[in-house]
């Protein structure tokens, strides 16, 4: 019998990101590869690369280093947007053998003819305007959760942002391909789908760089919610000035969609707002959360802030600072900004200074377990939904409710991937809301 090939992958970034290794991972199944963890030996080790932070590139150079420690002989090949913004320096990145731009990714398997490890990585990566095609994907098999991918790429022109650079043009999936694919995760008894892309609520613009919306958000969001089998659907990140009232309205009456929006606000500031050119300002983010907050009062709000971005000033950033504290919001993810290469901002003045932007993104951050405590204590006393995760986390089984709260209770296996109803009660001392006994779960 035929030696069979073994395949790690280690995915750095977004939602999106783990959407995508899944697809190719069962491309490379398909070709008669046999998956196995990173931690293990493997033939091929492929990472699917993230630009957003400087973080990014330096821990791409530590998976690397990782895989190479596990199997110095193993074809190590790189995808995803860093791959596609700076090619020649994954390249370069001693143990690299394959470098594949936007476009090549999905093609990874016909790249590789023979395993040998090449003195420079092989770099097969395209011109971003050549990116005008969609490959649909989703992840299963990782987790109780799914993430299914809607679209891809970006016609915004945020000053700070590679991602148009790295992922192309905006265009979606074919809402048929899109509830087919919901049907197959489905099938696999996933209980979530969270929604993912880019910029998700532009959905609907074909490919080519058809403008024509064939479909709206609101008609994949209506859409599917008729699929049977899917307990839960999430919406990921959706940009304030696409996210509609109709939407929020849909969803606070929907059968699966959840009481959960993260929506990126990254300044409180309309000056800086205008510097970064995004396409709302504060008043619109408020209407926004007003609007959640009428129609859903325990609807989980998560915000994506940008600090130390190039002009902010102490008072933009305490304008920041005392809108999110005064907006009913749950939870923040914070990015500390950093230069990128080939984006308008890197070129701006008024650059605030490092030790500046670690001590903005540190008030943030306490302010955001300070919200998520909040929230947390408004829930006590709810009747909830838990979906429960696969993971043994130091002898506890962690979930989550419909409005994102995460739940704990001491490990059973058997609570894997299952749905209970519970009443919210103790929160722990590490944030999170502890359930003591787990015969009092009844099955919802």
């Amino acid at each position: 019998m035929e030696n069979r090939k073994k395949v790690a992958f280690y995915t750095l970034g977004c939602k999106l990101n783990f959407s995508e290794t899944s697809t190719i991972a069962r491309n490379f199944q398909d070709e008669g590869f046999d998956r196995v963890d990173f931690e293990d030996v493997a033939d091929i080790y492929v990472i699917n690369t993230c630009s957003v932070t400087e973080n990014a590139d330096k821990q791409f150079k530590q998976v690397v280093k990782k895989a190479m420690k596990l199997n110095d002989k193993a074809f190590v090949a790189a995808v995803g947007c860093y791959a596609q913004l700076k090619p020649e320096e994954l390249a370069s990145v001693d143990g690299v053998d394959l470098v594949l731009g936007a476009t090549e990714k999905f093609k990874i398997t016909d790249y590789i003819n023979d395993l040998s490890k090449n003195d420079m990585g092989e770099v097969h990566s395209c011109e971003i305007s050549e990116a005008d095609f969609y490959v649909g994907s989703y992840s299963i098999g990782d987790r109780t959760r799914a993430f299914l991918k809607v679209q891809d790429g970006c016609d915004y022109k945020c000053t700070y942002c590679t991602i148009p650079l790295a992922r192309g043009i905006s265009r979606s999936d074919a809402l048929e391909n899109v509830l087919q694919n919901a049907k197959e995760i489905s099938a696999q008894n996933i209980k979530e789908i969270v929604l993912t892309g880019v910029n998700i609520g532009d959905y609907g613009k074909g490919e080519f760089g058809n403008k024509k919306h064939e479909h709206t958000f609101l008609d994949l969001v209506q859409a599917l919610d008729k699929v049977e089998g899917i307990e839960r659907l999430r919406i990921s990140s959706i940009e304030p000035n696409l996210l509609k009232n109709e939407t929020i309205e849909f969803v606070s009456k929907s059968r699966t969609f959840v009481p959960h929006f993260h929506i990126p606000l990254q300044s409180g500031s309309n000056d800086i707002l205008k510097l970064m050119k995004r396409r709302y300002l504060r008043e619109v983010y408020t209407e926004r959360v007003n609007k959640i907050r009428e129609v859903m009062p325990h609807a989980c709000i998560g915000v994506d802030v940008i600090v130390g971005f190039p002009g902010e000033t102490d008072e933009h950033f305490l304008e920041t600072y005392h809108f999110l504290n005064e907006m009913d919001i749950s939870y923040l993810h914070v990015f500390t900004y950093s230069e990128r290469d080939n984006t308008e901002a890197a070129n701006m003045p008024g650059v605030v200074p490092a030790n500046v932007r670690a001590k903005r993104s540190k008030m943030l951050r306490g302010l955001s377990v300070k919200k998520r405590r909040a929230f947390y204590e408004s829930q006590l006393g709810a009747n909830k939904t838990v979906l429960f995760e696969s993971e043994n986390k130091e002898g506890y089984i962690h979930g989550f409710t419909e409005n994102y709260v995460k739940v704990k209770t001491p490990w059973n296996p058997e609570l894997v991937n299952t749905l209970h109803d519970i009443n919210l009660t103790t929160i722990d001392e590490d944030g999170s809301v502890r359930l003591e006994f787990v015969n009092k779960l009844a099955e919802a």
